[in-house]
């Protein structure tokens, strides 16, 4: 697969998102509770992280259990009650695992406005993945959460890294508008896949809480909002002059701790308060991007 090093360069597009905005915001909620390796789900083997790195191996891990748990039992709610204070949607990055065991979270949600995205069956790598086993997935995935939420998913979004054909059944399925399984620019862009100009979202690790985790680049509420507060501010100033988009990635499990949710809180109210910014779901931004610059 050819890699793209240069991506539009000095040419950004000439597009302004709704309202005269220059930079969209996209707050993406990944929900991925009940989708991790557990034994006690039947999976060959246990999750390694979530507040520590510690996999267990030939038993079921309790502690790695309940604090996935957290997340649906208590965080969920305060970051749905933060985001609607504040005004702004959510993108839910949805393993449809999860959501088959937690349909009254779907139903939430749509009530919400909410946009409820494809994270994948499972919460899984799909590099290496056999590509009929992988065609599957996508089926089983986009149809399962179709069914429990009642509308069906137009993004894709794989954890970790995709395959090599993970494109190229996404458009064959049919059912998918865009994907964000792309960290490698601050617009939506295309590529072609299969005779059509397929849209790509990227997304993004750094202005993410799951940097409380592993090495510990955020370790105070105040930590993730000076790094977001920071970003946003540059991509604000940038897009005076050329429009920019900009992804927060969330867990229920991490930014839903009571330690960490002032954190979100700050930086969404330095963020309104800004002005031309548009707070966006991920299909919004998609279908604006398809009608202002066409492939």
């Amino acid at each position: 697969m050819a890699r793209d090093f240069i991506g539009y360069g000095t040419n950004p597009p000439a597009m302004r998102w709704p309202g005269a905005a220059g930079l969209a915001v996209s707050l993406v909620l990944n929900i991925e509770e009940g989708a991790e390796l557990s034994l006690l789900d039947g999976d060959e083997r246990n999750e390694a992280v979530h507040e520590v790195v510690h996999e267990i191996q030939g038993a079921p891990d309790l502690c790695m259990a309940s604090h996935f748990e957290y997340g649906t039992r208590v965080g969920y709610r305060r970051i749905a009650a933060v985001a609607a204070a504040a005004g702004v949607p959510l993108t839910l990055n949805a393993c449809a695992r999860s959501l088959a065991g937690l349909p009254w979270l779907a139903r939430d949600a749509i009530v919400r406005g909410h946009e409820i995205c494809a994270h994948g069956w499972r919460w899984e790598s799909h590099a290496g993945m056999d590509e009929e086993h992988e065609r599957a997935v996508i089926t089983r995935t986009h149809h399962e959460i179709a069914r429990v939420a009642g509308v069906a998913p137009v993004g894709w979004h794989t954890k970790s890294s995709a395959s090599i054909h993970t494109r190229k059944l996404l458009v064959q399925h049919g059912g998918f508008l865009y994907d964000s399984d792309a960290y490698n620019d601050d617009l939506p862009y295309y590529l072609p896949v299969e005779g059509r100009a397929h849209l790509v979202l990227p997304y993004s690790f750094d202005t993410n809480d799951m940097r409380f985790f592993g090495q510990s680049a955020f370790v105070r509420a105040s930590d993730f909002a000076d790094y977001v507060i920071d970003s946003f501010d540059w991509l604000w100033h940038e897009s005076q002059h050329a429009p920019r988009m900009m992804t927060i990635g969330l867990h229920l499990r991490i930014i839903g701790r009571a330690g960490r949710i002032a954190g979100l809180e700050t930086a969404l109210a330095h963020m309104r308060q800004k002005g031309r910014t548009w707070f966006a779901r991920r299909d919004a931004i998609a279908r604006h991007w398809r009608a202002t610059v066409p492939p």
